[in-house]
């Protein structure tokens, strides 16, 4: 069993970060997710989460570019992203229809994290709970 973190946790992770003016990022991580969802938890990210940091590297200015692509690039080099393969992709389809059958939607990315997470017979930990609690069948681990 293990949980696949969502972008959320990041984004709250870089907040405390450089509120705190903390550089060391790993071991921030480490006593969150032990908090979390504690110490053993194997942990992981869907490749989506990878693109959606990185996308926050491409729009930040150029004062800000370089402190959050060293964040970016610690938490991609220590945390493994987990592949959208066909497995997931048959999973992300069900969840998909599902969802729109009951005419409601929680957006491309978050289906993605869900399906990746499900595929894998894991978690979810996220900030966004009202977003992934709307899918039926997913853990879903608060991180706040």
């Amino acid at each position: 069993m293990g949980t696949v973190l969502d972008t959320t946790v990041f984004v709250d992770l870089e907040r405390q970060a450089h509120a705190t003016l903390r550089a060391d990022v790993g071991v921030l991580l480490a006593e969150r997710l032990a908090q979390a969802v504690g110490e053993d938890e194997e942990v992981a990210i869907a490749t989506i989460t990878a693109s959606e940091l990185l996308h926050g590297v491409h729009r930040a200015s150029a004062e800000h570019r370089g402190r959050r692509q060293a964040f970016v690039e610690t938490i991609l080099s220590v945390i493994p992203a987990l592949p959208f393969d066909l497995v997931t992709a048959r999973v992300h389809a069900r969840l998909w229809a599902e969802l729109a059958a009951a005419g409601s939607d929680v957006g491309a990315h978050a289906r993605v994290v869900a399906a990746t997470a499900m595929s894998s017979g894991w978690s979810v930990a996220t900030g966004n709970l009202r977003q992934f609690h709307q899918i039926a069948g997913l853990r879903v681990i608060e991180f706040t």
